[in-house]
């Protein structure tokens, strides 16, 4: 198997284009909720334990729930779950736009809203997952991926983020309730894809009909058989546990600690995501010239290793320095990770394969996330030395395998 090594001028399906301004719609509202719901915990309590579980609450679904739900996307209609899954997201949006407005929002209900929400999140993004090698192309996948992180970026972190900080700071319902207009939008762009949206050939063999229990059964068996996918995944989980870590309590750390103002709190994490858009337009480029795997081992070391110095940030604003470098390698990373992804699993049950695997990766990310949450009520700035150095330990031990996988997959193939 030979990852791709040119960029391709070939112009995107007009699937993609409907799939692509629909997701545009959605990080609009991904700013503005996911920025506005940690500030609204603080309101609530200072404890950082309980803080924590607002970012495990937020993952617990991959852990149940990613396994079915991609049982679930190669059975339907993708662009009718894709659909399901912004509704979902929207009652979470209303549920807290309605308490906060009626004054009626407790913790517990946070974490209710923040779970309905996760839910969706765990089905929206597998099937936007699955559905995007239908309609690009094998050599547009880096390309593709890349303008969708890129507009996950300019809206959800440019816009969506520090907009979600000064509507908080005029009214706290405001992020809510726009965030919630944002979905709204999504689903009817959703709905605009045709029927028929894939540009990928149909097998015109007559497929064996399958129960549900048993398509979640393939995609377990599939990731267990295959060593050097479940290598990838494992490393990938391992980290990503660490990861979680040393972020849960980010946001008291800012307020606390560093004295972030609550207004300047949007502002602060849209820097970094100067970062976050440079990796999404290097990706690509950096992959055809210096080949995609080099740039995953290299950018998997440097994310990790950033994660140490952000725990010694003197201020928020060398703390926004060293989170943006650390997004772009982070980017680098989930771009060429998922066109891997795209190029080695078979696209009909990608949904299945992919929800093994997300169960993995972020199914461990809540338990990283409550660790954090233990660690910091000793001291704040130890979740990101603890999680940086297991995180750093880990890519060491994984760089020459993510180095040399395209050819460990050649010599599978």
């Amino acid at each position: 198997m030979k990852a791709p090594t040119e960029l391709s001028d070939t112009k995107f399906s007009p699937s993609f284009q409907k799939l692509w301004t629909a997701s545009a719609a959605s990080n609009l509202a991904d700013g503005l909720l996911k920025t506005a719901a940690p500030l609204l915990a603080t309101t609530l309590t200072k404890d950082p334990f309980l803080i924590s579980t607002l970012a495990a609450v937020i993952m617990l679904p991959w852990l149940f729930f990613a396994i079915p739900i991609g049982g679930l996307v190669d059975r339907v209609n993708r662009r009718l779950l894709l659909a399901v899954a912004n509704l979902i997201r929207l009652s979470a949006a209303s549920i807290l736009a309605v308490t906060v407005g009626y004054d009626l929002i407790t913790f517990p209900i946070l974490l209710l809203a923040t779970l309905l929400f996760g839910i969706g999140e765990v089905m929206y993004d597998t099937t936007i997952q699955s559905m995007t090698p239908e309609v690009l192309d094998r050599d547009q996948l880096d390309r593709g991926n890349a303008r969708l992180q890129v507009t996950s970026v300019a809206l959800g972190e440019f816009i969506g983020t520090p907009l979600s900080g000064v509507l908080f700071a005029a009214s706290i319902v405001l992020p809510f309730v726009f965030g919630a207009g944002g979905i709204v939008l999504a689903v009817l762009i959703v709905l605009l894809l045709p029927s028929h949206y894939s540009s990928t050939p149909k097998s015109t063999q007559p497929k064996d009909k399958t129960k549900f229990w048993a398509d979640i059964r393939f995609g377990i068996g599939y990731l267990y058989q295959d060593k050097v996918l479940l290598k990838l995944v494992l490393l990938t989980s391992s980290i990503g546990f660490f990861f979680s870590a040393s972020s849960a309590t980010m946001v008291l750390f800012l307020t606390e600690t560093l004295k972030l103002p609550i207004a300047l709190y949007g502002v602060i994490f849209a820097m970094p995501a100067v970062g976050t858009l440079l990796g999404s337009l290097l990706a690509p480029r950096l992959s055809a010239k210096f080949g995609r795997t080099n740039v995953m081992a290299l950018s998997m070391l440097v994310s990790s290793f950033l994660v140490i110095l952000q725990g010694f940030s003197p201020n928020y604003w060398v703390l926004a320095g060293l989170v943006g470098l650390g997004l772009m390698a982070i980017t680098f990373w989930n771009i060429l990770l998922m066109s891997t992804y795209h190029q080695i699993i078979p696209t009909e049950p990608f949904g299945r394969i992919h929800g093994t695997r997300r169960t993995l990766v972020w199914g461990l990310m809540p338990i990283g996330s409550l660790l954090g949450g233990a660690i910091a009520t000793i001291d704040l700035r130890a979740p990101f030395w603890i999680g940086g150095l297991a995180c750093t330990a880990l890519a060491l031990y994984g760089y020459n395998f993510i180095r040399n996988l395209n050819t460990t997959l050649v010599n599978k193939e």
